[in-house]
Formats: structure tokens, C-alpha cells, sequence
């Protein structure tokens, strides 16, 4: 396809258009007409030879199609943004801008409460927007530029993506506070037959326990198995149930429900949280606010919030 032939506004329209859902108020968006927006939803149309916005009553509704397309243009718009306009200066007491969060539920109960105390004393009009991914889903997110940060550990990244260590951790056992537990997990065999709550997005199970396990020739007795972390605490504190879970992350849970922790000697538990983002943020004065912000305020798992 020769690019010299195509009017690359109409990606502009076409991400107005995705973002509104709406012709008319893609154009109000844009500054243009509403014929001149209809215009280029054609032309888009016959460019992508697809109808990417169907009408169903009211509303416009994407294909597949268009949805498909609608994170690689912003990319590419994002992009050619950063490319001409000039580096933009950052005051996080008068930023409004909107970061994009990559958090699983028990990260957000152990690093949320500070950034937010944090948002209240110096940046009083930035939001956060947390997603919750797999490890894989993470990567492509970043790539495709639908989340700017993520906090994790051990994720297999491309160049691309870059890492800084925020704090080292460990993996313990949980179990309810008037279990007799030590006795019960004095090697692996024994801790691998325990009945175990399994969290299905967490690179914890899989790296710390399940690998690990499966290297002996052995797996866990996996009774319930859940997308978040959140429900485990009620339930192992009302169960025989065990489960796996970072240190830090249990001993705030600890203080809320009645759980108690043990260590798993018997398996490599030691690991380091790390933020992540792609290499396009690296120098974006905001972003490098927001790293250092949440470096200062959790480089140390004991840090109070």
C-alpha cells in the first residue's frame, strides 16, 4: 500500500469517532463539520473495507474490526504526538492527568493507600486507572500502550519494556490463625497435599509453588480456584484451606482477618517486586514522577498504607 495516497487525518477521525461513539460529537471534538466527519467515516470505511460503526438505535456500535484496530491507531497516533509536539512541562499540584495502572487486587491493597495519601498532599487532580492482567496480557498491554506502569515480578519482557527493582518479598504459607500448620507443612509432599486455593492470574502460584512442585514430581491439591485475590482471606480464615501469598501482603491481611503465616522452606521463596513500563515513557516527566513517587513511598515492604 503506498502511504503517500492516504490522508492520515482520517486516523485522527477514526480515534474521535472510537472515543465518542458518535459523529457528531466527533466532530465537535475535532473542531470540523459534521458532513466533513461523515465524509471521513466513509472514506474510512472504504479504506478498511469494513463498516467499523453501525447504528443501533442511538448509538454507534464498533465491529470487530474496529475494535481491533482502535489500540494499534492510538498507538500510532500517541506516537507521532510525541514525536512533533515538544517536551511538555509537569507540575503534579496542577496535572489532571490520567495514569494507567497495571495492579492485581492485593498489589492495589498494599500500594494504593499511599499513592492516594500521596495524590491528596502534592497532586490533588491527577486519577488512576487500574487494570488487573495476567502476566502475558501485562506485556502486550504495555506494548500496545493501553497501560503505562506496571507493578509485578518476574515478567518475561522484551527490550522494549524496561524494570526497576522496588522491593524484595517472600512467598509464605496462609492459613487460619487456630490451625495446627507447622506440623503440616514440614516438607513439600505434605504441603502439596494440603487442600490449597489456587489464584489463576497469579505469576506467585505458578513460579513459587507450582513449577517448583511439579520439578519434585509433585502438584498441589488445588480445591478452589479463583481470578482474584481478595476472596481468599474470609475464606482460608473459615476453611482448612491454605494458600500461597507474598509476605508483605499477608501480614497487612493478617491484621484484618485471623490468618496466620508460615514459611515454606522447602521451596525457593524469595523474589523482588519491580515497576515496569515501556521504553516510549522513559523520559516523560510525568511518568518519571510517577516512578519516583511510588519508589519513595514503597521501597520497603513495611512502608505504613
Amino acid at each position: 500500500m503506498n502511504l503517500r495516497r492516504i490522508d492520515l487525518n482520517l486516523l485522527v477521525a477514526f480515534d474521535a469517532l472510537m472515543q465518542t461513539r458518535h459523529v457528531s460529537r466527533a466532530a465537535a471534538h475535532l473542531g470540523i463539520g459534521q458532513p466533513g466527519m461523515s465524509a471521513a467515516l466513509g472514506r474510512l470505511r472504504q479504506l478498511f473495507d469494513d463498516p467499523l460503526l453501525v447504528r443501533r438505535g442511538a448509538e454507534m456500535i464498533p465491529t470487530d474490526r474496529a475494535l481491533a484496530l482502535q489500540p494499534d491507531i492510538r498507538k500510532l497516533l500517541r506516537g507521532v504526538e510525541e514525536i512533533i509536539a515538544p517536551p511538555e512541562d509537569f507540575s503534579p499540584e496542577t496535572s489532571e492527568r490520567v495514569f494507567r495502572l497495571r495492579l492485581s487486587d492485593l498489589l492495589s491493597v498494599l500500594l494504593l493507600p499511599a499513592l492516594m495519601s500521596n495524590r491528596t498532599q502534592t497532586a490533588p487532580h491527577i486519577r488512576y486507572d487500574i487494570a488487573h492482567l495476567s502476566p502475558i496480557a501485562t506485556v502486550d498491554a504495555m506494548e500496545r500502550d493501553s497501560v503505562e506502569l506496571a507493578v509485578s515480578t518476574g515478567l518475561d519482557c522484551p527490550k522494549s519494556i524496561l524494570k526497576y527493582p522496588l522491593f524484595e518479598d517472600s512467598v509464605v504459607c496462609v492459613a487460619r490463625a487456630d490451625m495446627a500448620l507447622a506440623p503440616l507443612i514440614q516438607n513439600a509432599e505434605s504441603f502439596a497435599g494440603l487442600p490449597q486455593i489456587r489464584v489463576s492470574q497469579s505469576p506467585i502460584d505458578d513460579r513459587f509453588a507450582d513449577r517448583q512442585l511439579e520439578a519434585q514430581d509433585l502438584s498441589r491439591n488445588i480445591v478452589l480456584t479463583v481470578p482474584h485475590w481478595l476472596a481468599a482471606p474470609e475464606i482460608l480464615a473459615t476453611s482448612d484451606l491454605v494458600a500461597v501469598m507474598p509476605a508483605s501482603i499477608a501480614q497487612k491481611l493478617s491484621a484484618h482477618h485471623a490468618l496466620q503465616t508460615c514459611a515454606l522452606p522447602f521451596l525457593e521463596t524469595t523474589f523482588q517486586w519491580s515497576l515496569y513500563w515501556h521504553m516510549r515513557y522513559d523520559n516523560d516527566p510525568g511518568h518519571r514522577w510517577l516512578r519516583q513517587t511510588i519508589i519513595d513511598t514503597h521501597r520497603s515492604p513495611n512502608t505504613p498504607g
